[in-house]
């Protein structure tokens, strides 16, 4: 009997391992796996954003001593970062539209602001001869490109988290083990960057 019991353990052992195994290669932590990867990417994002905001202050100090005349400029970029320092973000912005479009939008427009802010830059020579805001603009255009590779990465780790809760087996496993896991919100791109740029000659 003893021996009956011992290659019913064994045998159920053995059972047990050869179904983890076989689960766990057949994609049953896909989902999860992906929404780590999504909350690494976001937090990316964040980080870049955040570095951007960073060199506000000092951008704008440095070029309000060249540019005095330009103070409308320079109130909308304080302006627009005040709103994206001051905004909150609520721990559920990745499955809340109404956040996410508004950190979205909060976003859209300070990085308007320094691009005006960039273009009014030019008509000061030395300012552009400053070598603390041509490393400020240096670095301005480094965060730039940054926040483009994390916005980037985000969108696909989006995509694939996205595809596998609505795809099958992930649609299974997302019903039957996964239901709390949702479809998480990705950027747009607004109507006026998707038009093509008016040439006058």
């Amino acid at each position: 009997m003893t021996e009956l019991r011992r290659f019913l353990q064994r045998t159920a052992v053995a059972a047990t391992i050869g179904l983890s195994l076989l689960l766990s290669g057949c994609g049953i932590n896909n989902i999860p796996a992906y929404k780590q990867q999504v909350d690494a990417s976001w937090s990316q994002v964040l980080n870049e954003y955040q570095r951007r905001t960073d060199l506000v202050p000092n951008l704008v100090a440095t070029v309000k001593g060249y540019a005095t005349h330009e103070a409308d400029v320079l109130e909308a970029v304080t302006k627009a970062r005040a709103q994206v320092t001051q905004t909150r973000i609520p721990s559920d912005i990745l499955t809340n539209p109404q956040a996410f479009r508004a950190f979205e939008q909060n976003q859209a427009t300070l990085g308007g602001a320094l691009s005006r802010l960039m273009m009014v830059t030019e008509n000061y020579p030395n300012l552009k001869a400053d070598q603390n805001f041509l490393t400020l603009q240096a670095q301005l255009e480094g965060t730039e490109n940054r926040i483009a590779v994390a916005r980037r990465d985000y969108i696909l780790a989006v995509q694939q988290y996205d595809t596998e809760l609505v795809t099958i087996p992930g649609r299974w496993y997302h019903s039957i083990l996964y239901g709390s896991y949702k479809p998480v919100q990705n950027f747009t791109i607004s109507q006026q960057a998707q038009q093509a740029p008016k040439v006058q000659f």
